[in-house]
C-alpha cells in the first residue's frame, strides 16, 4: 500500500471531491476553528506505545505522511503505554502552541480530559486507532474492530467447528479492546455453539499474555485454537508459549492449533508462511497515518465532514457518541495472499 504516487493521487482525489462539495468528505463551509490559523501551524502526534512493531511501523509512516500532505508535524511523543502521561504529553503539545492534535488512544475514557484541555485552546484533534467515549474530535481514523473480531470468529469456527480457542483480549479500557473481544464471542456463541471460547485479558502486554497463555494450556492442553488481538505484541509469548508446551505444529499437521491475529506485521506474514500460524488482519498502519495527517491539515483549516462513502476505499460513520470515524479497509491475510504486495506489511522490513 505505500505509494508514494498513488498515495498522493489518492489525497488529491479526496481533496477534489472536499473541495467541490462532492461526496461524504465534502466542505460544509465552515471557517478556520479558533485558533487554527487556517492551514499552517504545528501538528503534536502522539502515540500510545512504542514496544509494538505495529506501532513503530506506523511511527515510521508518520513523518513521510506528513510530508506527502503538507503538515508541520512535530517529532512523535510515546506515551508508553500509560494513560496519564498520554495526557500529559498532550498538555506539554498544547504549551508549545502546537494548531492541531493526531493522537492514537491508550484509554476510551482517560483521553477525553486531553481531548478537553486541546478544545479549550481551539485546538482540532483526530484520533487514530481509538475512538474516545466522548470529547470532541474531528475525525477517528479507525478501522471496524468489531469486524476484526468477527473475521478471526468465522476463520477459527469454520476450520475447527467444536473444541475450545482462547481469545487472548486487548485492554478492555480501550474500546477496541472491547469491540473486538464481544464480536468474536458474540459470533462464536451464534455460530459455533459447539465451541468453547476462553479468554486471557492481557490489555496489550506482552508478559500478561505469556503466564495467562501458560497457565491456560495447563489446564486446557486439548485447546484447538487461538485469537490472538494483537500480533504485534502477542506473536512471539504466544508462539514461545505452544513450544515450550510442544504444542507448536505447523499448518496442515493433524496436531496443529489455528491461530488468527490483528496487526499484519512482517513478523506476522513471515510466521503465516512458516505455518505457525493461520491468518492475520492487517491494521492499516500508513493509511493510518496519511489521513490521520490529511484529517487534521482539514480540520486546522475549518474543514467539517459527513457519513457517507469516501473517495479512498472507506466509510465514514457517526458513531453512538456523536464522533465521526473513518472506518478503514483492514484485511484477513492467509497463506494465499500474504505475498501480495499491497499490504503495507509487505512494503517494510522486519
Amino acid at each position: 500500500m505505500k505509494r508514494t504516487t498513488l498515495a498522493a493521487a489518492a489525497a488529491l482525489t479526496l481533496s477534489a471531491a472536499l473541495l467541490t462539495g462532492c461526496g461524504s468528505t465534502k466542505d460544509t463551509g465552515a471557517g478556520p476553528a479558533a485558533g487554527g490559523g487556517g492551514q499552517g501551524g504545528k501538528v503534536g502526534v502522539g502515540l500510545p506505545l512504542l514496544t509494538s512493531p505495529f506501532w513503530q511501523a506506523y511511527n515510521n509512516y508518520v513523518p513521510t505522511m506528513a510530508r506527502e500532505q503538507g503538515v508541520d508535524a512535530l517529532p512523535t511523543v510515546n506515551s508508553n503505554s500509560d494513560p496519564t502521561q498520554q495526557i500529559t504529553d498532550i498538555n506539554n503539545l498544547l504549551n508549545q502552541n502546537v494548531r492541531g492534535l493526531v493522537v492514537a488512544p491508550l484509554d476510551s475514557a482517560a483521553i477525553v480530559a486531553g481531548l478537553n484541555q486541546a478544545e479549550r485552546k481551539g485546538v482540532p484533534v483526530v484520533a487514530v486507532d481509538v475512538a474516545p467515549e466522548k470529547g470532541k474530535v474531528a475525525m477517528v481514523v479507525r478501522a471496524n474492530n468489531r469486524a476484526y473480531g468477527e473475521k478471526a470468529c468465522a476463520f477459527l469456527g469454520d476450520r475447527l467447528k467444536k473444541g475450545k480457542v482462547v481469545q487472548i483480549q486487548g485492554d478492555l479500557a480501550s474500546v477496541n479492546g472491547r469491540d473486538r473481544s464481544q464480536a468474536f464471542r458474540d459470533c462464536m456463541r451464534s455460530r459455533y455453539p459447539d465451541i468453547k471460547v476462553l479468554e486471557i485479558p492481557a490489555e496489550w502486554k506482552a508478559e500478561k499474555a505469556a503466564s495467562g497463555l501458560d497457565s491456560l494450556l495447563n489446564a486446557n492442553p486439548d485447546l484447538k485454537g487461538v485469537y490472538m488481538q494483537a500480533g504485534g505484541v502477542y506473536l512471539a509469548p504466544t508462539l514461545q508459549a505452544l513450544r515450550s508446551k510442544n504444542l507448536l505444529f505447523p499448518a496442515g499437521d493433524p496436531k496443529h492449533i489455528a491461530i488468527v491475529s490483528n496487526d499484519g506485521i512482517p513478523q506476522e506474514f513471515a510466521a503465516i508462511r512458516k505455518g505457525e500460524i493461520d491468518a492475520t488482519v492487517s491494521q492499516p498502519a500508513d493509511a493510518y497515518a496519511r489521513w490521520g495527517m490529511y484529517y487534521i491539515k482539514q480540520a486546522m483549516a475549518g474543514k467539517t465532514f459527513q457519513p457517507g462513502r469516501t473517495d479512498h476505499g472507506s466509510e465514514i460513520v457517526r458513531l453512538p457518541s456523536g464522533i465521526l470515524e473513518d472506518q478503514l479497509p483492514a484485511p484477513l491475510v492467509t497463506k494465499e495472499n500474504v505475498n501480495d504486495r499491497s499490504l503495507w506489511g509487505n512494503t517494510v522490513s522486519r
